[in-house]
């Protein structure tokens, strides 16, 4: 099929890479002069494992194009997908102005009937809103329809080339029909694809990041139950992730989600249910116990030093990133918890192996940069486990306890068992299992 992707961040050059990868014709269109210019170079903007060699073999195939024409891009495809970014807006709606802009044009540029697919996430009611704005500049027939990604940062390739589902909102039978051709090949394995309504899907993103980011919070408010109560919320995670009506994912405790996806869609689905007057109550603490867990470490600093004031003192960082496999810094928890040690007067070196780069615009002249982990260690008061990369899981703590000034670790992921620690002689805080 030929295809359009607008937008070539994570979603779209995501898509577009797998798309081509399975014989599609891809044209990629973004308004980013040097970042196409780099694309067709085979450089990518962004970190996610195996992406970087889906595209530049997409290209040398020639099943894979960039450009910065939209007319070109929307009058040599069949499908166009709309994968601009809808950041947060002051009152946490989704800001819907590039997506709209981007319909527009796409209007304009029209030679014939095109399915127009909102791949970007956006709130219930944004189909109806693209479609007006194409309708007002053509008089070619289209189709819109909502196909939300469900992609995790890191396994971003695994999770689009093998879905666990694929949700395809249209209101008419033909585009639905050629949506389940396009997405035929990836789910040879059979999982479902699920045909509904435009708002339903739409609602469907939503409400899924929703369901899982509640999860997490809730782990959370068990495991600082569990710090209170003196029980060990690892055994506890064990008990209820055991029950099949609850499940084990998502249910690690520690210093809160970050991320793209879960903070900004939390404060999109509550604007809309404000928006219809349709008050979610869970939902708005979900955010608000997120926020609070993103300082529970340094609440947990603050507690082992008692009175001791923390101006001087050096702490070692390990982890920046939101999560692991990704240099993805949005929301992540380590950006409060380095500026709220950063403004005690603490001395940080911290150490990342994909997001130095993209911290930068958080903690530039906040922290020193250590170019791989045990270097961060050398004289350092405390250590911070941040973001649970493979590389920090079985370090060798005989040589961190020698490097470090005090063996003491306050680990944010539950990384560490309370044996090992106690083993090599370190002091040990954890979310819910001290």
């Amino acid at each position: 099929m030929k295809i359009c992707v607008i937008g070539s961040g994570y979603v779209g050059l995501v898509a577009a890479s797998c798309f081509a990868e399975y014989g599609n014709h891809i044209i990629g269109v973004d308004i980013d002069e040097k970042k196409i210019e780099k694309l067709k170079q085979g450089m990518i903007p962004i970190y996610e494992p195996g992406l970087s060699e889906l595209v530049v073999n997409n290209i040398k195939a020639k099943r894979l194009e960039f450009t910065t024409s939209l007319e070109y891009g929307v009058q040599n495809s069949d499908i166009i997908f709309i994968a601009v970014g809808t950041p947060t807006g002051a009152e946490g709606e989704a800001d819907l102005s590039m997506v709209l802009s981007v319909a527009k044009d796409i209007g304009r540029y029209m030679n014939g009937y095109k399915i127009i697919v909102d791949k970007s996430t956006v709130p219930v009611g944004t189909a109806d809103k693209v479609r007006e704005a194409i309708k007002k500049e053509t008089n070619h027939p289209f189709d819109v329809v909502s196909n939300p990604e469900f992609l995790k940062e890191g396994v971003a390739i695994e999770d689009f080339m093998r879905p666990e589902r694929v949700i395809i909102g249209a209101d008419a039978p033909m585009p639905a029909e050629i949506m389940k051709e396009l997405y035929a090949p990836f789910v040879l394995n059979g999982n479902p694809i699920y045909i509904m309504s435009t708002r339903s899907a739409e609602l469907t993103k939503y409400a899924a990041n929703c369901f899982l980011a509640t999860k997490i919070s809730f782990a959370n408010e068990i495991a600082n139950l569990c710090d209170v109560v003196g029980a060990n919320y690892e055994d506890v995670r064990k008990g209820i992730g055991s029950d099949s009506r609850i499940g084990n994912k998502f249910l690690y405790a520690g210093i809160g989600y970050g991320g793209s996806c879960f903070p900004k869609d939390v404060r999109a689905l509550l604007k809309t249910a404000k928006d219809f007057n349709s008050p979610m109550k869970v939902i708005q603490m979900v955010e608000e116990v997120n926020e609070q867990q993103k300082l529970k470490l340094v609440k947990k600093i603050y507690e082992h030093f008692k009175n001791e004031s923390l101006r001087g003192k050096k702490f070692a960082v390990w982890g920046l990133a939101f999560k692991p496999q990704t240099d993805d810094m949005r929301e992540a928890p380590s950006i409060p918890i380095i500026n709220r040690l950063y403004e005690e007067g603490v001395e940080l070196y911290v150490y990342d192996p994909a997001a130095h780069e993209t911290s930068k615009i958080y903690f530039e002249n906040k922290v020193v940069y250590a170019n791989e982990p045990y270097e961060a260690l050398k004289g350092v008061d405390a250590l911070l486990l941040l973001t649970e990369w493979r590389i920090f899981r079985e370090p060798d703590f005989s040589l961190m306890k020698e490097l470090m000034k005090t063996p003491l670790i306050f680990d944010g992921r539950n990384q560490y068992s309370k044996a090992i620690m106690k083993r090599f002689g370190f002091t040990h805080y954890g979310i819910g299992i001290n």
